[in-house]
């Protein structure tokens, strides 16, 4: 496999398992360093230990902007650099009506989807923009464009996810910094633990492939927007949801 990333800097959030674990993986494969950010302090030392090569665990809630802003400070002395933000901290919330939903549960899953994902995407940007390169992908999910039932908070946080990329791709746009999403339909991971069955059976009903996406297709994707191959698209949402996506 070419190195693609050889050079590069990166920083994962939600790097301690699924979609994040192996995205930092392959890129760490292909020759990147890699920070990964995760809640959890021992999970973030286990993934960081099983990636090897130069990889930083640091066990951080992205929804304190002042710790994020620590740890960027931390990845630049590290590695000199960060060319490369994945945002893939995030919580699905309870499986309830909107009527229904509690309040506290809908203010946790902005808290971390929206706003930690703001707090990573402000920290790195301006040091980007000085050193004219940079490669934000957002994680956001097909829910934020089509609204899942009984998934209020985790359908408006991921719409806001998908506008705040499309803004920030904007603002950058000359900046040689790209900024861009992907939408993935389910990908069975531990989130999947914050799930009714009836809701995850629901999901697996609307893919016309009829399956769950995997960790390595999604990371596969998030590659190629992270590298240097992908120039020319900013502002963008890439579906990733095995036929689901109607635009």
């Amino acid at each position: 496999m070419t190195p693609r990333f050889e050079g590069r800097a990166a920083i994962v959030t939600g790097g301690a398992s699924g979609i994040g674990y192996e995205t930092a993986r392959r890129l760490t494969e292909e020759g990147a360093n890699v920070a990964i950010w995760d809640l959890d302090d021992a999970k973030v030392a286990d993934a960081a230990g099983a990636i090897g090569g130069r990889t930083d665990g640091v066990a951080i809630d992205i929804t304190d902007h002042e710790a994020v802003e620590a740890a960027t400070r931390r990845a630049i002395d590290m590695f000199g650099q960060i060319d490369i933000l994945v945002c893939s901290a995030g919580i699905t919330g309870p499986n309830l009506t909107t009527w229904d939903y509690p309040v506290e549960d809908w203010a946790q899953v902005f808290d971390v989807n929206v706003h930690g994902l703001f707090y990573c995407n402000r920290a790195v940007a301006p040091h980007m923009m000085h050193r004219k390169y940079g490669r934000i992908v957002n994680i956001a999910s097909i829910a934020g464009k089509e609204g899942n039932p009984n998934a209020p908070a985790y359908s408006a946080s991921k719409a806001a996810v998908i506008a705040l990329t499309k803004s920030l791709g904007k603002e950058l746009a000359r900046t040689g910094v790209t900024v861009n999403a992907i939408t993935p339909a389910a990908v069975k991971t531990a989130m999947f633990s914050q799930m009714t069955q009836q809701h995850i059976d629901y999901m697996l009903s609307k893919i016309p492939m009829n399956r769950f996406g995997t960790v390595e297709e999604n990371a596969a994707l998030i590659c190629w927007l992270a590298s240097e191959e992908c120039s020319f698209s900013t502002g963008s949402v890439f579906d990733i949801s095995g036929g689901r996506a109607t635009y």
